[in-house]
């Protein structure tokens, strides 16, 4: 998905971060256990450098050294830097634990959300664009709770004990150093406001190059057997050179209005600081200990403002990807909603479609006014060319996609009645490309369902034939299976695939070309199978080859999304219609067409 999202306002990045920061409410007590650590490291900090002014004025300058005083001075110093050290670790390990705590429940949240969402949102949607997002860009939030928020509340605590400590020194002189905090404000102001423009544009490349990562794994197969390695690599370099290119500007920005341009302002308060003793030190005598301290304040102050600058680019960052985050979050276009009807229950399998139109854009109708009824036990076949409507049928009766005109109905309730586990339950689904998830076979027929036995994965396996094979392999039913099952044949594919259905014992079986990958022999093996299956349940089945569904109760032919034909095999070839036409075609008797 290459559209680009609109540019974030200061406003949208004040919502998004007041969003980021809901995740914090579960975490209260740990937060304010970590915020008590960091005002102890704060208070730390503050008070070395008074000591040690103490020690320059009261004791060094006038060379007086008496032995208890400096003791306790050099024994509370050393205790503070000692302190300081274990405050700090526990600190930082307390803000990491909650940080870290705050992005597995993002990512949870973000997988569960994808999981809910409907078919419509995959197919405008490139996987690699979803798995950024999953990814890469929760893990930007992760830096942003870790490091920068962290970093903002400490930095906060310490300018602010900083200033209270230059008051109590000379209120004069911290009042002169106020007058820096409005050009640190145009800086922060000003980088916020470019950076916001750069970073996502660098985050919508990096998602673009997984997203093309994705593609060619994926096609892996395709690219090479048609030798499309250069055309994808040089997509690929094009991609790759506009993120540089966005990198590029994302170091530009940074590297003029983070540390130099802090560093400019830090020497204007180092020059302010000693002219203002200079001149001060002509008509009044000026403590070396406050010139130390005053000088350390300062350096000090401007550090933390350095971490905040540094961090801001991982802030502005984060916002970005937070931003991409919850968009994905606030996606509504999910999965169909159901009445869920207590009494709605799927028992004799019987289907119509009553004057069933549908769009996948909302402008073009792919399917017009469908029509037809598959009485409990019947086998109802799809056939027509590509793009004819057959696998929209079956999209609509899984409730892949919400329909929006005529109506659906099984067992005379409407489709949206039943709850969704009752419809997951009761039609049992083979597709033309099965695919397998990584484990071994005896989980892929499972499911992981917890109720199912052993012996029933291996009845229904036995039940499609799919023992033969399985039993041949080395583990049997422990054999290892790779991803989408690579090492299998389709053949032995579809099988297991078979069993995994059968295994569910469902209503309604709906196959969608399932023998179309499938070689000869074993479409052979497999047909016994399938008319084991088809016993006792309603099947619809979008046949590729017609030889496969000539024993169907009812044949429906499609064109552009309007059932056309209907009937038996027989039938539909003594019409002399579309059917003979492409059974003619299937069987190579091309003379007769014309």
């Amino acid at each position: 998905m290459n559209e680009k999202q609109p540019v974030l306002t200061g406003k949208d990045q004040w919502q998004v971060l007041k969003r980021l920061l809901t995740y914090l409410k579960p975490h209260k007590k740990a937060i304010t256990l970590a915020l008590f650590l960091l005002i102890l490291t704060v208070t730390g900090d503050i008070l070395g450098p008074y000591l040690i002014k103490t020690f320059m004025d009261n004791y060094l300058t006038p060379r007086i050294f008496p032995t208890g005083p400096l003791v306790g001075l050099a024994l509370g110093y050393i205790f503070i830097q000692i302190g300081n050290i274990i405050v700090s670790y526990f600190q930082l390990l307390k803000f990491q634990e909650i940080a870290l705590k705050i992005i597995q429940q993002m990512r949870i949240d973000v997988f569960s959300k994808v999981h809910r969402l409907g078919m419509r949102y995959f197919d405008k949607t490139p996987a690699g664009s979803i798995v950024s997002r999953v990814t890469n860009d929760t893990e930007a939030i992760k830096d942003m709770f870790v490091s920068v928020l962290v970093g903002f509340i400490q930095s906060g605590f310490l300018i602010i004990g900083v200033y209270i400590a230059m008051f109590l020194l000379n209120v004069k002189l911290a009042l002169i150093t106020t007058v820096l905090l409005p050009i640190l404000f145009v800086i922060i102001v000003t980088y916020r406001r470019y950076s916001s423009v750069v970073y996502q544009d660098l985050r919508e490349r990096l998602s673009q190059l997984n997203a093309k990562l994705a593609e060619s794994l994926q096609g892996m197969t395709m690219i090479q057997a048609f030798r499309q390695e250069d055309r994808l690599q040089d997509e690929f370099n094009d991609i790759n050179n506009s993120h540089w290119k966005a990198g590029r500007k994302n170091i530009k920005l940074d590297s003029l209005l983070l540390r130099p341009a802090i560093d400019m302002v830090y020497a204007l308060a180092i020059i302010i600081l000693l002219s203002y003793f200079g001149i001060t030190s002509m008509n009044n005598i000026v403590e070396v200990g406050v010139i130390y301290a005053f000088v350390t304040y300062i350096d000090r102050f401007f550090e933390p403002i350095n971490q905040v600058m540094q961090r801001l680019s991982i802030f502005q960052q984060a916002i970005v990807a937070a931003s991409r985050v919850f968009k994905l979050l606030d996606e509504n276009d999910l999965t169909p909603e159901q009445q869920n009807k207590e009494t709605a229950k799927i028992e004799s399998g019987k289907i119509e479609f009553k004057n069933v139109t549908f769009s996948y854009d909302g402008k073009t109708d792919v399917l017009k006014n469908i029509s037809f009824t598959a009485e409990p036990g019947q086998t109802v076949a799809l056939v027509g060319h590509t793009g004819s409507g057959k696998s929209s049928i079956i999209n609509l009766l899984m409730r892949f996609y919400e329909f929006e005109r005529g109506d659906i109905r099984i067992d005379d309730h409407s489709i949206k009645e039943f709850p969704m586990a009752e419809i997951r339950n009761k039609l049992g689904l083979v597709l033309q490309d099965p695919f397998l998830f990584y484990g071994d076979i005896e989980s892929n027929i499972r499911l992981h369902a917890p109720d199912m036995t052993d012996e029933e994965v291996r009845n229904a396996a036995e039940f499609v034939q799919a023992n033969k094979f399985i039993e041949k392999l080395p583990k049997g039913y422990k054999q290892k299976v790779s991803e989408r099952g690579s090492t299998f044949s389709s053949g032995q594919r579809q099988l297991i695939a078979f069993a995994r259905t059968i295994a569910t014992n469902p209503k309604i079986l709906v196959l969608d070309e399932a023998t179309a990958n499938i070689d000869t022999e074993t479409e052979v093996a497999i047909q016994s199978s399938l008319e084991n299956m088809r016993k006792g349940r309603t099947t619809i089945a979008i046949a590729h080859r017609l030889s496969t569904i000539q024993d169907a109760e009812l044949i429906l032919v499609l064109h552009h999304g309007e059932i056309v034909e209907r009937g038996t095999h027989q039938q539909l070839l003594n019409e002399k219609g579309l059917y003979h036409k492409m059974y003619l075609l299937q069987n190579g008797v091309v003379d007769d067409i014309a």
